[in-house]
């Protein structure tokens, strides 16, 4: 058995500036949910069988009381916020199951859902369906848990991650802590870069390991006394980023991976869809049912 756990933030985002608006008779914009739900369309056609799809139903979570500079929904064209909640009644209307996340973040939801379906011994490989940066330390080195970049046709397996990033999955917040993460708002620390970052935690394994006397390094990095006096200075700074990064995987989202299964759409799915102009998704989804 194969799960697909979906970001559906992401994928809300991504077919808000993919495809072209459209607005309903009504006057409501509805182009980016109409992509959402073709695309879990798509992976049902392609033989998914047990889906679930995580979405921010607020864009504030636990992190912002953390820090002050963490992202917040300010700027966020108001067509994407608007589609939020309609995307999530669309996609629950088409009998997929959904993690609407309000304290925590839709990825906070995905590493919960795949730490659950790794207990599974009926689960052969979790398919986190995202391209987020911060989902690469959900990968498993026995390759059951992998990241699947659908739109580029990739999958990341631990050995993908390192070579992507220069570090191994355990290690993605430590690097994404010193590196940044603009879309997040995390700063990172000044003149720490992805090839400096790397060399060390492919090194060390985390920020807490690294010496801070450069003189005891085990690899050779330009600048490595300017490097290690903002890591000394920063260290408090880059243990929160780092912090930030963490997913948390103990969120509840599910039991069992038997209620991912997708079996066919509710009753009211096919009025919905009609008022969203979506009736050809309609009917693919529903020749799909069981």
């Amino acid at each position: 058995m194969e799960i697909h756990l979906v970001d559906g933030t992401y994928e809300l985002f991504r077919h808000y500036f993919a495809v072209p608006s459209h607005k309903t008779s009504e006057g409501i914009e509805v182009a980016a949910t109409r992509g959402v739900l073709g695309t879990l369309v798509r992976l049902l056609e392609d033989g998914a069988t047990h889906i679930g799809v995580a979405t921010d139903h607020v864009v504030e979570s636990f992190r912002n009381d953390l820090f002050d500079g963490y992202k917040t929904g300010e700027g966020t064209p108001p067509e994407i916020m608007s589609q939020f909640p309609l995307v999530e009644a669309l996609i629950e209307a088409a009998g997929f199951i959904t993690f609407p996340m309000v304290e925590f973040e839709a990825d906070d939801a995905l590493a919960s859902a795949a730490r659950i379906a790794k207990e599974d011994p009926s689960v052969n490989r979790i398919l986190i369906c995202s391209p987020d940066k911060d989902l690469a330390q959900c990968v498993t080195d026995d390759g059951r848990v992998v990241q699947f970049d659908r739109r580029q046709e990739v999958i990341y397996d631990a050995a993908g991650v390192k070579e992507k990033f220069g570090v191994s999955p355990s290690s993605i917040p430590d690097f994404l802590a010193l590196v940044g993460d603009s879309a997040d708002g995390i700063p990172g620390l000044p003149g720490w870069g992805a090839k400096s970052s790397s060399l060390l935690l492919a090194c060390y394994g985390t920020i807490e390991e690294i010496p801070l006397d450069p003189n005891k390094w085990d690899v050779p990095v330009r600048g490595a006394e300017k490097l290690a006096e903002t890591l000394s200075q920063n260290f408090k700074e880059a243990q929160l980023y780092k912090d930030l990064t963490i997913l948390r995987d103990n969120v509840s989202v599910m039991s069992n991976v038997s209620e991912l299964e997708w079996v066919a759409p509710k009753e009211h799915f096919t009025e919905l869809c009609e008022r969203l102009d979506a009736s050809k998704l309609a009917e693919r989804l529903k020749n799909l049912s069981k």
